[in-house]
């Protein structure tokens, strides 16, 4: 999974930082709302986590045009300002979600699994879509009575998979949100893991299958017997 921090204050960002990757997200920061509202212009991102006041653009501005040009990323607030009036005026603005400083890295990180849910199931610490059910804390795929360890590049590809299940995940979405906006990567790298992948499904007697749209990328469903 992908977050977007933006965060002016170089102390707390880098905190909010290593309590994402420590749940193995990939994380990039900001520290002012033009920057983030770049990047999160993206659309690469699992997540925001988006500070109210900022320089250049404040969090604000930076949700409204985010929803003003249809992206549709999850946004969570995170500011010290706690006035209700605050708080509907973020989620007025497009936020999903509003939290206030101090916060509990167990409740942010709650917050942020919630706001990311998309179609295949999480229940707990698990993704499941057709017959299989990912570990999301140990990175082990579960099909039945079998399951396999998968490497960090197979989970977060195979997660983006399942997470839209039966819906086409583009190859430069795979790329930038497991390989990274700055990476080198290419189709082929994708090529690579999802042919691991399709071994290990196989590897445990799925019924779903990983399937291609030719120049574009890929999906996951459960073909009709």
């Amino acid at each position: 999974m992908r977050i977007l921090i933006v965060e002016d204050e170089p102390h707390l960002a880098e905190a909010l930082g290593q309590i994402m990757s420590e749940q193995r997200y990939q994380v990039d920061m900001v520290h002012d709302g033009a920057d983030g509202l770049d990047y999160a212009l993206t659309g690469q991102y699992d997540a925001v986590v988006l500070d109210l006041m900022l320089p250049k653009v404040d969090g604000l501005e930076v949700a409204r045009r985010l929803r003003a040009a249809h992206v549709s990323t999850p946004i969570l607030m995170l500011t010290a300002r706690d006035e209700v009036s605050d708080k509907i005026a973020g989620l007025d603005c497009g936020a999903d979600d509003y939290m206030t400083k101090p916060f509990d890295a167990g409740e942010l990180l709650a917050r942020v699994r919630a706001l990311t849910r998309r179609q295949g199931e999480v229940i707990g610490n698990t993704l499941s879509a057709g017959d299989l059910t990912l570990r999301l804390d140990a990175r082990c795929l579960v099909c039945g009575d079998d399951s396999v360890r998968l490497g960090f590049k197979e989970f977060e590809v195979l997660r983006l998979l399942m997470a839209g299940f039966r819906s086409v995940v583009p190859k430069e979405d795979i790329i930038a949100k497991v390989w990274g906006l700055e990476s080198d990567a290419e189709d082929n790298n994708v090529e690579v893991y999802i042919s691991f992948l399709r071994k290990k499904l196989a590897f445990l007697h799925s019924r779903t299958v990983i399937g291609t749209v030719r120049k574009l990328g890929y999906f996951l469903e459960v073909p009709e017997p």
